[in-house]
């Protein structure tokens, strides 16, 4: 059935639900996202309203990224998750490998403005194989009561045992975390992917992490990142900006967040290959990732919404918490995901061996 739809808008996009007729429609759709606060989110503005306006429901599956799980789905041909939201290193490899759906962007609603999707969302945040959702940040925190003087305001700071005593809290993963140690060695932001290419930068990351090794304690999930946090297991750690300011707004924690060279990620939502609801599933992505939906996430989570439509309907006040934020950014480096696709297989497997020696 072909039906003439208005312009692509967010109110367009009940009549593409319509015209996407029943060959791979579904009346539930599971979505694998990284749970916790942020699926909160993603469930109240946008997999709540979503099944509200079109009786399909949402079934939410955590996980803790990467593709393993994914890969074993479509190479099996028994594929359990319909839509997945990925980082978008695992956007470009699981793109490569034909894991995930070809996006056609010209199928996105406009943004409440009229702007076309193609000029609404910010560079980078549209995909061949996936739609971006939200920006948010790595960034460094610290309990404020475990430093009742002077408060850690810099990534050197982080290293600085003797000026801010006490537990260093460390992703199992190595993301960020080599980028800051070469940022608190002296390499400016600009040149930290290119001397990370170097095994003598990569050697200088290690042996910078080695001086807090003694004194780290590893957490492999943000909801983990915040116990340690909250219940003063460790004084600083690596953090996500969204799970931390959560936790001071919505749990009254006692944290902070350091902004000094945040380095910024986008999320994506992208449709699973040999999903049996494409149709429905690249559906529920043009409506969550349309201007209302967006800007609504940034009441429940800190992390900026990728179009720029959305940016008005922010009251000020949340505005000024998240990475976004003119007095945040200043300083910050973008997560370059082309360099950890060509180079995280080495490292990945380098700072696995480093955490258990």
């Amino acid at each position: 059935m072909v039906i003439a739809c208005p312009q692509v808008s967010s109110a367009a996009v009940l009549c593409l639900l319509i015209a996407s007729g029943p060959a791979s429609a579904a009346d539930a759709l599971t979505v694998a996202s990284f749970g916790g606060q942020y699926t909160a989110s993603q469930s109240k503005s946008q997999y709540d309203p979503f099944t509200a306006r079109t009786g399909v429901t949402i079934k939410s599956v955590d996980y803790n990224g990467g593709l393993a799980e994914l890969t074993a789905q479509v190479r099996s041909g028994t594929v359990n998750w319909d839509i997945v939201d990925v980082e978008l290193q695992d956007l470009d490899r699981g793109c490569a490998d034909g894991l995930f759906e070809k996006v056609d962007p010209a199928q996105l609603p406009a943004g409440s403005d009229g702007v076309p999707a193609i000029k609404d969302f910010v560079a980078g945040s549209l995909h061949e194989c996936g739609v971006g959702t939200v920006i948010w940040s790595n960034v460094l925190a610290f309990s404020d009561p475990a430093f009742p003087s002077a408060k850690p305001s810099r990534i050197e700071d982080f290293f600085d045992l003797e000026r801010f005593p006490g537990r260093r809290g460390l992703p199992k993963r190595p993301h960020a975390i080599l980028e800051w140690a070469l940022m608190a060695d002296g390499v400016t932001p600009s040149e930290v992917y290119r001397v990370l290419a170097t095994p003598e930068g990569l050697d200088r990351a290690f042996a910078k992490l080695d001086t807090i090794k003694d004194h780290a304690v590893f957490w492999e999930t943000g909801a983990q990142m915040i116990q340690l946090l909250a219940d003063g297991e460790v004084a600083l750690s690596a953090a996500y900006n969204g799970r931390v300011q959560s936790a001071i707004s919505d749990d009254a924690k006692p944290l902070k967040i350091i902004w000094d060279r945040q380095i910024w990620n986008a999320d994506y939502y992208a449709v699973v290959a040999g999903t049996q609801a494409k149709n429905t599933a690249s559906d529920f992505v043009r409506f969550a990732t349309g201007t209302g939906p967006l800007a609504e996430q940034t009441k429940y989570i800190a992390y900026g919404p990728v179009r720029r439509s959305s940016q008005p309907l922010i009251a000020p006040a949340i505005a000024a918490t998240l990475p976004t934020a003119p007095a945040n950014f200043n300083n910050a480096l973008a997560f370059d995901a082309a360099w950890w696709t060509a180079h995280g297989d080495a490292i990945n497997e380098r700072y696995a061996a480093w955490l258990v020696q």
